[in-house]
């Protein structure tokens, strides 16, 4: 007998079509990497790759420099692309991304740029978890699932202020709340405005950040304690609807 909210556990094997839909997802990817490559002046892009460290980074951003005036739109696409299949497959490094943005495009389109990407990868990896991601969801983290889930459960009334308050603090992991949210069933409105709204914050922080990238000695430098203190503040601001709320029954 099932109970009433309670997160059905995971089913295996997959069938054939959420196998053939992931593998459609990837394939779209390829084609569209594929897509920008093409359009591309021929040359050396030996060093087109993931940055995973500031190294990486500063050369990646010395080399697309001039491909981002000469090739705007493909560079504009290419970045997207990329950053949308990383947090599709929640794969890291979209700090890095971020940096970048701001590094080619300044602080306002680097902002818009990353917002957009990021809220579009998250998006991805949330239909994508629905349609495969149980399995996974309770083999990496059975624990954290089921403090989720009960949470979701308690705050279904203001929803929305919990998962801001979620977004804009590390109380769980993105990673985590982009492939849940839909086994816990967070309404897809609600998870799109939740990361939408509460991805502004960080990304401002990392976007301007990318404009002095050769000042950088470690990522840890981008949050110093008066950031983290105004993610955690905005983030309180962001539940005290419900706090009061509680208060006041």
């Amino acid at each position: 007998m099932e109970v009433a909210g309670e997160v059905k556990g995971p089913r295996f094997p997959l069938s054939f079509w959420e196998v053939a839909g992931a593998s459609m997802v990837v394939l779209g990817f390829i084609l569209a990497l594929l897509g920008v490559y093409l359009t591309l002046p021929a040359s050396d892009y030996s060093f087109l790759k993931l940055p995973r460290s500031l190294e990486d980074l500063q050369v990646l951003r010395d080399n697309l420099e001039t491909y981002t005036s000469d090739y705007t739109i493909q560079v504009l696409v290419g970045y997207c692309v990329v950053y949308i299949f990383m947090q599709t497959f929640m794969i890291p490094g979209t700090v890095f991304m971020s940096l970048l943005a701001g590094a080619l495009f300044g602080v306002f389109k680097g902002v818009a740029l990353v917002v957009f990407a990021a809220t579009a990868g998250a998006s991805s990896c949330y239909f994508l978890s629905k349609l495969i991601g149980r399995p996974l969801v309770f083999f990496l983290w059975p624990d954290k699932l089921a403090f989720f889930q009960a949470q979701v459960a308690q705050r279904r009334e203001r929803l929305l202020n919990y998962m801001l308050f979620l977004r804009l603090t590390p109380t769980l992991p993105n990673i985590f709340i982009n492939v849940a949210s839909p086994i816990v069933d967070v309404p897809y409105h609600i998870f799109f405005l939740a990361t939408f709204i509460g991805l502004i914050p960080a990304a401002y922080i990392t976007v301007r950040a990318g404009i002095a990238l050769g000042e950088l000695q470690s990522v840890g430098d981008l949050y110093d304690f008066n950031s983290i203190a105004t993610l955690f503040l905005i983030g309180v601001l962001s539940v005290t609807p419900t706090l009061m709320r509680k208060n006041g029954s």
